[in-house]
């Protein structure tokens, strides 16, 4: 059985966490799984978006705890394997923003420390509104010091702290006023609400999104002035294509651009 399942719906690519029984931990596999599906996606013009979810009743629980701990008794151990571990996990978050394509978490149950981080780490976020979703590494002792990386990058400074060092869980209905998640939804239209929106970004000009999500990553580390340098030679690359001409053209002649070999 695969840890991670890959379906292609059109130009959609379903990826499917596939480990109920350890509620889709991150784990040396399913670090690993990912990564090679991110790889192998990167290089596949046909597919506009990424669906990520989970199987079971959980979208994902972060790291494997047991895997970790028996890491940590190995013999010779030591700082390498917890510097390694990390290493690759944070590999996977930064392959997700660097991925041509939008990913969308699909999330459900709940998604706590590295899985919250994932979700935060996605371009979009779609969750059933009964999902929960926490830092709580700090309970067992261990700060969420990874995962308060995407975070911060998602929510309000205080919000983000407070969730870091108290360990408590924030509902659905908290996680989009913060702007952890775009929409929540009832449980039932998950994956529907998630399709829709996945169909609606497949259905753009995949280079115009390409451009548009690497300088989106690009320009948010920059200081105002440099973004808007930045930015205007974005806009002017985006312009000069042939394609864009035909978007354009299609606007002001009022029917539908040609994008058939885009």
């Amino acid at each position: 059985m695969d840890i991670l399942h890959r379906e292609d719906r059109g130009a959609v690519a379903h990826l499917t966490m596939n480990a109920p029984d350890r509620l889709n931990a991150l784990s040396d596999a399913m670090l690993a799984a990912l990564l090679h599906q991110f790889d192998i996606i990167s290089n596949h013009p046909d597919i506009r978006v990424v669906v990520l979810a989970g199987k079971g009743k959980a979208f994902c629980a972060g790291h494997d705890l047991k895997e970790m701990q028996a890491g940590r008794r190995a013999e010779d151990a030591g700082a390498g394997y917890f510097d390694d571990l990390f290493t690759r996990c944070s590999a996977v978050m930064e392959r997700i923003q660097s991925l041509p394509q939008p990913v969308i978490a699909q999330v459900h149950g709940i998604a706590t420390a590295a899985g919250c981080q994932l979700v935060a780490t996605c371009d979009l976020a779609v969750a059933a509104d009964d999902t929960r979703f926490g830092v709580n590494g700090v309970n067992i002792g261990l700060f969420c010091s990874t995962p308060m990386v995407a975070l911060t990058r998602n929510i309000p400074r205080k919000a983000a702290f407070e969730m870091l060092t108290t360990g408590r869980f924030i509902d659905t209905r908290e996680a989009q006023t913060l702007g952890l998640i775009n929409r929540a939804v009832p449980a039932d239209k998950l994956a529907e609400e998630t399709g829709t929106l996945a169909a609606t970004i497949a259905a753009k000009l995949p280079k115009a999104v390409k451009i548009g999500k690497e300088a989106f990553y690009q320009q948010i580390q920059m200081t105002t002035q440099e973004a808007y340098r930045y930015a205007g030679g974005v806009m002017t690359y985006n312009m000069l294509d042939r394609d864009t001409d035909e978007g354009i053209t299609a606007f002001l002649e009022k029917r539908k651009p040609d994008w058939s070999k885009a």
